[in-house]
This record gives structure tokens, C-alpha cells and sequence, in this order.
């Protein structure tokens, strides 16, 4: 599942249909992370964003809470995916 906003794309978009993969639905560039308290949201952002303090110190809040080993392949981030997308339509691409 993608979410269309500034700076993140749909995890689908411009790749074969037959890829069944998760790892294989994010393109170049980009990778997933599970946004949400509860039930989480996977997101497809750009590689750039680790280039954001405002991003960095997202993935030091899951460091801490999570780790990176996550069961779906991806890194969780530890906020509401309402928080998640109002701070990355901050950033920039």
C-alpha cells in the first residue's frame, strides 16, 4: 500500500505487474517504513530523505523503540502516520 504525497510514491508505480515482493514494489531510490500507534501504515519515501534532521531523529525515536529488525521488511517509525505526513510534507525531495 502507497500513499500519493509530496515526496513519497505510490510503492506500485512504474513497476511490472507480476512482481508479488514487497522489496520488489519500492523503486530505486526510495524504501518503506510502517508509520502508526497501533495499526501500521506502510510508506515508500525517498533515499534523500535521510539527509533531513527533522527525518533523522525520526529513525533515532525507532532505533530506540524498535530497533531495525522489523517482521515486514521496512523501519518503524514511532508516531501517528498523521504526524508522519505532516512532518515529511516539510521536507524536501
Amino acid at each position: 500500500m502507497g500513499f500519493r504525497l509530496p515526496g513519497i510514491v505510490n510503492s506500485k508505480k512504474g513497476l511490472n505487474k507480476a512482481a508479488t515482493s514487497k522489496t520488489l514494489d519500492i523503486p530505486k531510490g526510495y524504501f518503506a517504513v510502517y508509520v502508526g500507534e497501533s495499526q501500521k501504515k506502510r510508506f515508500v519515501v525517498p533515499i534523500s530523505y535521510l539527509n533531513e534532521p527533522l527525518f533523522l531523529d525520526l529513525l533515532s525515536q525507532a532505533e530506540e523503540e524498535f530497533g531495525y529488525d522489523h517482521p515486514m521488511g521496512g523501519i518503524t517509525i514511532p508516531c501517528s502516520d498523521e504526524t508522519f505526513i505532516r512532518l515529511t510534507s516539510r521536507l524536501s525531495v
